[in-house]
């Protein structure tokens, strides 16, 4: 995932709301994308990947002998590859696996009707509200998914929420050190905190399904404040601008 600033209006904790007014999610969906480059290049997705947990598995974690996290039992999954009509750059399909070629020869059709309506039925499976969670999230996917909605013409259900797990977690941590300088210091790259919480490389590294599979893991170590993050501050799908206007999207009303 790749930074890009602006996307997404600024979300400020809701203060002024009750409790019983914000939006509660009751399934968290948990997304990385793959693209063709960086925000500069204007990229495509070419593959997805979409975790489905239910809030009741997030607040009561499974783990293993060691106290480690382990992935719910209940778990629905979604991944996808798709063919993008523009050229990876280099160091996207250095990173990924994925290329032009690849996908051409195993016959990989573009980001289209089809994956949206596969995209809404997966979520329509889903009890809502749903919050989708990204690390990087506001920067990079969630833009990136809206650009590819848009250009469709169609939306996620007015109700959807999402959080992103890089300012979360800084903004945890922050709270919990009250600004020390060597907070500023820590990287909060998915691997990184894999690694400060796990003492271990994760598996998979940028395929879309290995690092939800990852930001999972990472999520259920901290359960209990993301969950609290997410009631009071997750932003409403609405909020989230497209990373680039595509020119042939249909002009349609939200």
């Amino acid at each position: 995932s790749a930074s890009c600033s602006g996307s997404l209006r600024p979300c400020h904790p809701r203060e002024n709301i009750t409790m019983s007014e914000t939006l509660r999610a009751e399934t968290f969906v948990f997304l990385d994308l793959e693209a063709t480059g960086l925000p500069s290049v204007e990229p495509e997705i070419a593959e997805i990947a979409l975790f489905a947990v239910h809030r009741s598995s997030l607040e009561n974690p499974e783990q293993d002998a060691s106290g480690t996290p382990v992935l719910p039992r209940i778990l629905d999954k979604l991944t996808l590859c798709m063919c993008p009509e523009r050229p990876f750059t280099t160091k996207a399909s250095e990173i990924t696996g994925l290329s032009s070629e690849n996908l051409v020869r195993c016959r990989k059709a573009s980001f289209d009707g089809a994956v949206v309506q596969t995209l809404q039925a997966f979520l329509s499976r889903q009890a809502g509200p749903i919050c989708l969670v990204a690390h990087n999230g506001f920067d990079y996917d969630f833009p990136l998914l809206c650009t590819e909605l848009q250009r469709l013409g169609t939306y996620l259900p007015q109700d959807t929420v999402c959080l992103d797990t890089l300012p979360a977690l800084r903004g945890l941590d922050r709270a919990h050190s009250h600004g020390t300088r060597a907070q500023g210091r820590k990287s909060y790259s998915l691997g990184s905190l894999f690694h400060r919480y796990f003492q271990a490389e994760p598996s998979a590294a940028h395929s879309a399904e290995g690092d939800v599979h990852t930001l999972l893991l990472i999520f259920l170590h901290r359960a209990a404040e993301l969950l609290t993050w997410a009631d009071e501050q997750a932003c409403s799908w609405a909020q989230v601008q497209p990373m680039y206007l595509p020119p042939d999207a249909p002009h349609t009303e939200a």
